[in-house]
């Protein structure tokens, strides 16, 4: 594996970046916390620390119930309690939700030279397409959980984004925050990126994922991609 300064001809320049969203390319979890507290408000509990939701952010919304309420997921009451969380996320899901910084200032250069880029997330469309709408992004291409049978850590979503932009899988690099982007990317045969910055739980080391290229800040991986 080879860190942010490091350079190797076995790792391709990219024709397009496919992004996760929650923690690669977007700062969700402000807004996604609002709404874990309000299930605890609901159930009488004081709020978390924000820092202790925020690591569980890119596990999902059931990982989220399962943090402010203690239920697990197969547990009585689950489910009730991840519909609430989700509606209250649903009314405020731009609120405080940004692109990270310098991504945004990097992806309006590359938006508007025109060059290929898409995201790929397990987060329902539901959801994403008023995020994406509220921060005036514009991908190429976006998969997101609902729109096949599968979805990450399967290459089947990342293939699909990579045929939505007419060029080969080989040709794209997909850059996430989890373990299963990094093993969705490798079997799609895309050049895999990770990233320390996201929402990576404490009990987890990214540095250990099977990356191509990893990159500790925002700001080291957009001086890589502002290279291309």
């Amino acid at each position: 594996m080879l860190d942010s300064t490091a350079t190797s001809l076995d790792v391709p320049p990219p024709r397009a970046i496919l992004f996760d969203l929650d923690g690669t390319l977007v700062d969700t979890a402000p807004d996604l916390a609002n709404a874990t507290n309000a299930l605890r408000r609901l159930h009488g509990q004081n709020p978390l620390p924000f820092e202790q939701i925020r690591r569980q952010v890119s596990n999902g919304g059931s990982a989220l119930v399962t943090l402010a309420t203690g239920l697990e997921s197969d547990a009585e009451g689950h489910l009730e309690a991840r519909q609430y969380l989700l509606d209250a996320y649903e009314q405020a899901v731009a609120t405080h939700s940004q692109v990270f910084k310098p991504l945004d200032e990097w992806l309006v250069n590359w938006h508007a030279e025109e060059k290929l880029w898409g995201i790929v997330t397990n987060k329902p469309r539901r959801y994403t397409e008023p995020l994406l709408k509220a921060l005036s992004l514009e991908p190429g291409a976006l998969l997101c959980a609902d729109d096949l049978s599968v979805k990450k850590p399967e290459p089947e979503p990342l293939w699909e984004a990579a045929r939505r932009l007419a060029i080969d899988p080989s040709e794209c690099w997909y850059v996430g925050d989890h373990r299963r982007d990094i093993e969705a990317a490798k079997a799609a045969g895309m050049t895999a990126i990770a990233v320390g910055y996201g929402y990576i739980s404490e009990q987890d080391d990214y540095r250990t994922w099977p990356a191509d290229l990893l990159f500790d800040t925002c700001q080291a991986l957009v001086e890589r991609l502002a290279t291309f």
